[in-house]
């Protein structure tokens, strides 16, 4: 709870606060809060798991490299959820002023007040996970590889503007802080960063096991699958 006040007060400081605005503008207008917490509570669930299978089946010589970017930002991004844990917005004190949407519309959904954790499974979910922000993180990752890889032009548009609209889902339905979104993107340059030299030691590593005759696991080559067609 203190870090989630520090980082508001942070904010404040600047001032570059919008959390405040863009909730109430959610909580007063149930046209656009109860799409905005169906967007929180699936989206990051259903688009990153299809952009990583989408690219493995139709650009497969980049899938290995967007794979292992986006696991080496989500475990930077466990690792400061460990370190830094915080409170979200919705769960400061009352007199900040913040409204949790995902309770306020818990009706029209399958959500509780535990987020986007369905109903009576709220105890598996960390509610102290603010910082950083996945949902920024992921959306950014799915932004950046179909702006890259896409071939039509309203995927890219799409992909581009993914990011932008989760940054306000998660800034309106107060489970994120501004700096959080911040964090989030700064995790992925963090992932994209360390991918080059993890795969660099992972084919060192799988060169040694072959020449001292260690058999690679089945399933485990990263190497494109013949039976899908690469498309430029």
């Amino acid at each position: 709870m203190r870090h989630g006040a520090d980082i508001l007060h942070l904010e404040r400081l600047v001032p570059l606060d919008p959390e405040h605005w863009f909730n109430q503008l959610l909580a007063t207008h149930a046209v656009l809060g109860v799409p905005a917490d169906f967007a929180y509570a699936s989206l990051h669930y259903i688009v990153t798991p299809a952009v990583l299978v989408w690219l493995w089946r139709r650009r497969p010589q980049h899938y290995r490299a967007a794979r292992t970017w986006l696991m080496l930002s989500t475990l930077t991004g466990l690792i400061g959820f460990t370190v830094l844990p915080t409170a979200p917005p919705r769960l400061l004190a009352g007199d900040y002023g913040f409204v949790d949407t995902m309770a306020q519309y818990s009706s029209y959904g399958w959500w509780g007040a535990d987020a986007s954790a369905p109903r009576g499974l709220g105890y598996l979910t960390n509610q102290y996970a603010a910082m950083p922000s996945l949902h920024v993180g992921w959306s950014v990752w799915c932004g950046v590889v179909l702006l890259r890889f896409a071939r039509h032009w309203p995927v890219r548009a799409l992909g581009a503007l993914y990011p932008v609209v989760t940054v306000l889902v998660v800034l309106g339905t107060a489970n994120h802080y501004l700096l959080d979104a911040v964090a989030g993107v700064l995790v992925m340059g963090i992932g994209l960063a360390l991918t080059g030299l993890v795969q660099r030691v992972t084919d060192t590593v799988r060169r040694d096991a072959g020449a001292s005759g260690a058999e690679v696991p089945p399933g485990h080559s990263d190497a494109p699958r013949a039976r899908y067609p690469v498309q430029r």
